[in-house]
């Protein structure tokens, strides 16, 4: 799965929407929903705070099998 696959499933199994997972790491809705889409990369501080958000790795956010 790619890493926006990997964000939305994580997201959605955790129970939370875009707009609440942008507010907890600090970016806008919309940045969420392009991540998702995978129109744009979050930077590598971003990832971070999103793998954090998710008690996992960055590395399992862009490579999980």
């Amino acid at each position: 799965m790619s890493f926006a696959e990997n964000l939305k499933k994580l997201r959605e199994s955790h129970n939370i929407t875009q707009k609440e997972l942008a507010d907890q790491i600090g970016v806008t809705q919309a940045s969420i929903c392009q991540f998702e889409r995978g129109t744009v990369q979050p930077s590598i501080s971003i990832a971070v705070e999103l793998a954090k958000a998710f008690n996992t790795t960055c590395e399992k956010l862009v490579n999980d099998k």
